[in-house]
């Protein structure tokens, strides 16, 4: 729980200072005009290419709900492209080339595939280990018989 709170205080604290910082160096760097110009220019065109995407995505996922792996990976593009739409309305350049960069179906695959591998190892780390010397119930036999209320319990076997 405290690594969580950690990486959530780390994320809000950091990320808006880097995007300060690379706001401020841009418009040093082109202009200030500029720099506002491009921030509103990504923002806008980021939701249109979001808005179209998601409606893409949502498709994907009513024609694939049929298969477990279409549908996650329908599932999954459809959470990035709505990180990515959250990613360019927020103004910033690191946000905008992230969020860009869920936008291509490319990067997506890259990503899901970064998705899958950590996923992989988490659910691994979190089974407990398997004991192979464990006695199981198909090693063993247990004679028993059933009694119903009223009946004698001192079977005696013939």
């Amino acid at each position: 729980m405290f690594a969580v709170i950690l990486r959530l205080l780390i994320l809000f604290t950091l990320v808006p200072l880097v995007e300060l910082w690379l706001l401020l160096r841009v418009a040093k760097w082109i202009s200030s005009e500029m720099t506002i110009l491009i921030v509103l220019l990504t923002g806008v065109v980021g939701t249109l290419m979001a808005r179209s995407q998601g409606l893409q995505a949502f498709q994907n996922l009513r024609r694939n709900a049929g298969t477990a792996r279409g549908a996650t990976d329908a599932i999954l593009d459809a959470a990035m492209i709505l990180i990515a739409g959250l990613l360019l309305i927020t103004p910033g350049i690191l946000t905008d080339a992230v969020g860009i960069s869920l936008l291509i179906p490319g990067c997506r695959r890259g990503y899901r595939a970064l998705i899958a591998a950590r996923w992989a190892r988490r659910s691994q780390s979190a089974r407990p280990p398997r004991d192979d010397t464990a006695e199981t119930s198909a090693s063993r036999v247990i004679d028993s018989y059933v009694v119903s209320p009223g009946e004698d319990t001192n079977h005696q076997e013939n």
